[in-house]
């Protein structure tokens, strides 16, 4: 039987040149996520993502067998 959490983030366009400002920006927050329902023994089963106006909208799938 496995167990599954889903963690959502949520990041606002804002005007930049720096057209990857996004990336850049949730690149750490999604590793914090990931070290800590690793060590939980989950692991990351999948992603998606979706935008909204002038948000961009994340979520990380996390499985672990119980």
């Amino acid at each position: 039987m496995k167990e599954y959490k889903v963690e959502s983030l949520i990041y606002y366009s804002k005007l930049t040149f720096d057209s990857e400002h996004i990336a850049k920006q949730s690149k750490e927050e999604i590793q914090v996520q990931l070290d800590a329902y690793a060590s939980k023994g989950y692991r990351l089963a999948s992603t998606s993502s979706t935008s909204f106006g002038s948000a961009v909208y994340i979520y990380l799938y996390f499985e672990k067998d119980i």
